[in-house]
């Protein structure tokens, strides 16, 4: 496909990141028509089509996978209907971006990979993990060049008022059968430590808490909370880097977001919602690191998905493997916490 060429996109699920990101995003390229959306009802697609300038509504998202017109699909769906729609779509010769998190299971995320290695001339990408966009390039660059010295350990800490509430209903994101092992902002947390340093970590121990048991449903019945509200992760790299991971949803203060890397010379910390990353020297003393801020965060998401379906540019945030690779984490930390 040339650069020039038109690109008709059709839209699987319109919620609050596809209105927020996915919509405006698209519909700032040249050469890309909305072309067909797809949502819980008729009325609500027909709603955001009218919103947004979308050529056609549908009444299910088989008719968007099955339309021959369309070239490319984003699935802004919940994690369990991933696999699903995405594999019937790259099958339909669509090229893919889906929501993160990639899928509901590693067997879900490897049968996707499976089929985009099926089908290597289309794209297939996940929405990547936003909160380290601009900073990534420096870090990564840090850390390869040897500034920190040895890597000893790095933590990883989240956490947010989500869950605090007892009387909340019970979200997706607290609904094993929606949400399967992702946890929070695990996946999220850990997606950018696969951009910085090689390798993958192995999972060594997890204590979690769920505090509140039962939320109701949307129809006023009781439904079982299985997805943890506070979770802290032990683990270490092949060549014994320690990891440790901390998430939490029933935090009263405000939202909070830090990664620490320690070396043998140096730590550098990056503030996830201040956009802020400082280096500490084995004296002491600190200083800010500089980077480029780029609008909205460096999110170039739709146009380098674009760029990728036009250019042959290969994806880098995020592929399929790098997805199976956050979702094998998630699903060991699963696993040890419920052995």
């Amino acid at each position: 496909m040339s650069s020039s060429a038109k690109l008709r996109v059709g839209f699987i699920g319109a919620g609050g990141n596809t209105r927020l990101r996915h919509l405006p995003g698209f519909a700032a390229i040249n050469g890309i028509e909305l072309a067909a959306v797809a949502n819980r009802s008729i009325e609500s697609a027909q709603a955001v089509a009218q919103e947004f300038g979308i050529t056609e509504a549908k009444a299910t998202w088989r008719e968007i996978v099955d339309d021959p017109a369309i070239d490319a699909v984003c699935i802004g769906t919940w994690p369990d209907t991933h696999a699903e729609m995405t594999i019937a779509a790259l099958e339909a010769g669509k090229h893919v971006l889906v929501e993160a998190r990639m899928a509901r299971n590693v067997a879900e995320a490897r049968a996707m990979a499976a089929a985009a290695k099926c089908h290597p001339q289309q794209i297939a990408q996940i929405v990547p993990s936003p909160f380290t966009l601009d900073a990534d390039a420096v870090i990564a660059q840090l850390i390869a060049k040897g500034e920190l010295g040895e890597l000893r350990e790095v933590v990883s800490e989240f956490r947010c008022n989500a869950t605090v509430d007892p009387t909340l209903p019970l979200s997706w994101r607290l609904d094993q059968a929606i949400s399967g092992v992702n946890t929070m902002a695990l996946g999220i947390c850990y997606e950018p430590l696969l951009r910085w340093i090689p390798g993958d970590a192995k999972v060594i121990a997890t204590d979690a808490r769920i505090f509140t048991r039962n939320r109701l449903l949307g129809d006023g019945s009781a439904g079982v909370v299985e997805i943890p509200e506070s979770l802290t992760v032990l683990g270490e790299w092949a060549g014994g880097e320690r990891l440790v991971m901390h998430q939490s949803s029933v935090d009263h203060g405000p939202g909070y977001g830090c990664f620490r890397i320690v070396g043998s010379k140096s730590t550098l910390t990056f503030d996830v919602f201040a956009q802020q990353l400082t280096r500490i020297d084995s004296t002491g003393n600190s200083c800010v690191i500089e980077f480029e801020k780029r609008p909205n965060g460096g999110w170039m998401v739709e146009e380098q998905f674009v760029n990728s379906i036009r250019c042959g540019t290969p994806v880098s945030l995020t592929d399929f493997k790098s997805g199976v690779r956050y979702m094998e984490f998630s699903d060991a930390v699963w696993q040890a916490w419920n052995a």
